[in-house]
């Protein structure tokens, strides 16, 4: 052909340490996706089955997508059990040769003598396996605290580094789908793929028009496999559902869930919708990169974007040779992903070090959309009420908590998982909320889970793998990062900012408890608010007074009330009591008495830690408080407030004159009888002499 190539050695070596590595290859994704070639292609080869296995219907974007259809696989492969059963035997006999292997080691005091060969025969495994394997692995290779590092250094090779298939049959995809040549396409284009994973490998090239590509082609004969495998594995998951009583979980629906998901990923178009929305909501963020689409130039099987150069955030050495702050873009990664689990709900769920990398400018890179997934409302509001509640160790709030997220029915009992929470997190958490992390949560719940009731929501299953995986990358990068210490200060934004009733009832929650106000979870909440990013201060403080004095504030000012009487009825007493010192001590009365300390009220001393955390907040402005004292001070509730409060004020200054009658009342009876005294004030809340 006449198109004109560009050779490895004209760009950086995506494998030699030092350099800069290409950041699409990564890309090639599929680390995380399991993409069909066409649709046609792959409906070819099943073209004998009953009814379709991958269905067409409209997405929200206008665009043709795939459904996953589990009960038409279930169709096509029962009538095949020779087929399922020699593709089970291939999945089980390597692994069972495997653990032989690791048995014999272990016999015979082998083990460190042998771990780089049985590395290598593990990921030689995985990879012969297939895609869903080879995401086993993925997952595996982010893992250095479960992993031994020759068997990480091996397992990252699945990320992007497996065989390529050919050119030709590449190339005739780009054909098929493009409508042309690729040397009609492409002003070049690499001659060999510079990355390739176990759904689809990468092209560097570039345009007519100038712009430097990546361009990804699906593997061939990649459907059949894909079904069997979601087959067997749904399958196996009915049978332990069905056999073992202790699994409460649907892991029927959790197959389904990942089958649906890796059907969407066979739909490149999908994919590029998927990275524009993706840019739409989080392009926004700082040091947040997403590389564009060419859509001239994408169709099912191939996928042409933007080649952005970048290093894998794994590549410690290279990544500090250019001066970058590899912890820094891990806590950029975390900030955007508590924005995709708990804002917007649409979540890139294999966040895998070769789907994420860092640009020469320090920028954080995102790549490969194939598997999205998204939570809904009710769902992120749950999972920002259990990490409240859990932070603040209040397990009767978290109980509800799993009843809301459905890892509990709302019949169960949970007056005895109350303290088996209690019990496990408290070991768990600690000292500080700094020493959580996700493992040991995972960790901790899974006794649990055989105890009590649990069972794990479908949905659940892709947010779990995909905090495991990004804590996976920050303990490589950094092993004492702790995801939710990072995490913390966002959800307190959260609380703080978010109008929505739920998380307004949640944070009532938190700062009242049996009619009390908790002022140190609201000096721990805008203590940590103020480290999170794009944090409004001023916009806390205007959306604290609507609702302070909307309907559902009532509750508040009711409770806000009780605390300024209880505040200046305490100051009231302390400068009476030491008025009274001091007279009696002017005409010698107080010889042996003692002066009254000087106690402020516990709640004036947090009001003035409020102060001085507001002032060192970033953004906050004393003088913008001015003008909403006037209007604060016209409105009825305001005024109703200060009734409240003078009425309890003369409540206490009654109660207390009442008791002051009735002890000089007694004292005069005890002395007309004959008995000594020695009357003193019955003040409330405790008495001073």
């Amino acid at each position: 052909m006449n198109l004109k190539t560009v050779s490895p050695a004209s760009s950086k070596s995506y494998s030699q340490p030092g350099h800069q590595e290409p950041a699409y290859p990564a890309i090639a994704e599929d680390t995380t996706a399991i993409v069909a070639p066409t649709v046609s292609v792959e409906r070819a080869s099943l073209s004998v089955a009953p009814t379709k296995l991958a269905t067409e219907i409209g997405s929200d974007s206008d665009t043709e997508g795939l459904r996953y259809d589990p009960e038409a696989i279930a169709e096509y492969y029962r009538q095949r059990p020779l087929q399922v059963w020699t593709r089970f035997l291939g999945i089980v006999w390597p692994f069972f040769t495997f653990a032989a292997g690791l048995w014999w080691d272990r016999k015979w005091g082998r083990i460190a003598e042998n771990q780089r060969r049985r590395a290598v025969q593990l990921r030689e495994i995985l990879t012969k396996l297939g895609p869903a394997y080879i995401k086993v692995g993925q997952a595996l290779s982010t893992r250095p605290d479960l992993v031994p590092p020759l068997y990480l250094e091996e397992l990252t090779h699945l990320q992007d580094q497996l065989p390529p298939f050919p050119n030709e049959v590449a190339y005739q995809f780009i054909e098929e789908e493009l409508g042309a040549r690729p040397e009609e396409l492409y002003a070049e284009l690499s001659p060999d793929p510079l990355a390739a994973a176990s759904l689809g490998q990468v092209y560097k090239g570039k345009l007519k028009t100038g712009e430097v590509v990546a361009v990804k082609v699906q593997r061939p004969d990649l459907a059949q496999k894909i079904t069997l495998d979601l087959y067997i594995g749904r399958s196996l998951a009915a049978w332990a559902k069905k056999t073992f009583k202790l699994v409460r979980s649907d892991l029927v629906a959790i197959l389904d869930e990942f089958g649906s998901r890796i059907f969407e990923e066979m739909d490149y178009i999908q994919e590029g919708h998927n990275a524009e929305r993706f840019e739409r909501l989080y392009g926004n963020i700082p040091d947040i990169y997403i590389p564009k689409i060419y859509w001239e130039y994408t169709q099912r099987r191939v996928l042409t974007m933007e080649w952005v150069n970048g290093t894998k955030l794994t590549n410690l050495d290279a990544i500090q040779q250019q001066g970058i702050d590899a912890r820094h873009l891990i806590e950029v990664g975390v900030q955007c992903s508590l924005r995709q689990l708990l804002e917007h709900g649409f979540f890139h769920a294999d966040p895998h070090p070769g789907n994420l990398l860092a640009s020469p400018d320090g920028k954080l890179v995102y790549l490969d959309f194939g598997m999205m997934s998204e939570v809904k409302p009710y769902q992120r509001y749950g999972l920002i009420e259990a990490v409240v509640h859990l932070v603040n160790r209040d397990f009767e709030g978290l109980a509800r908590d799993y009843v809301k997220l459905e890892f509990l029915t709302p019949d169960t009992d949970l007056t005895p998982i109350i303290p088996a929470f209690a019990s496990v997190f408290n070991n768990a958490l600690g000292a500080s909320v700094a020493e959580l992390n996700f493992k040991s949560i995972t960790d901790q719940l899974s006794a649990l889970m055989y105890e009590y009731p649990f069972r794990v929501p479908a949905y659940y299953a892709l947010i779990i793998r995909s905090l495991v995986t990004l804590e996976g990358i920050a303990i490589y990068i950094d092993p004492e990062f702790k995801v939710l210490s990072k995490a913390y200060p966002y959800v307190a934004k959260r609380l703080l900012t978010d109008p929505a009733s739920e998380l307004r009832t949640s944070l009532r929650d938190l700062l009242f408890k049996d009619g009390k106000f908790r002022w140190n979870r609201l000096e721990n909440l805008l203590r940590n608010a103020r480290i999170s990013q794009d944090y409004d201060i001023n916009q806390v403080l205007n959306q604290t007074v609507d609702f302070l004095f909307s309907e559902r504030g009532e509750f508040i000012r009711k409770n806000l009330a009780d605390e300024i009487v209880n505040s200046l009825d305490a100051l009231t007493r302390n400068a009476l009591q030491n008025f009274t010192y001091a007279v009696r001590e002017r005409v010698g009365l107080a010889v042996n008495e003692k002066p009254i300390a000087n106690d402020t009220p516990s709640s004036l001393e947090h009001i003035k830690r409020i102060w001085q955390i507001l002032q060192e907040t970033p953004g906050f402005d004393a003088q913008q408080l001015l003008p909403l004292i006037p209007k604060l001070l016209v409105k009825p509730e305001t005024q109703q407030m200060g009734q409240q409060v003078a009425s309890g004020l003369a409540q206490r200054a009654a109660a207390r004159l009442i008791r002051e009658i009735l002890v000089a009342e007694e004292g005069d009876r005890s002395q007309q009888n004959g008995h000594k005294s020695n009357p003193r004030l019955a003040l409330p809340g405790g008495t001073r002499g």
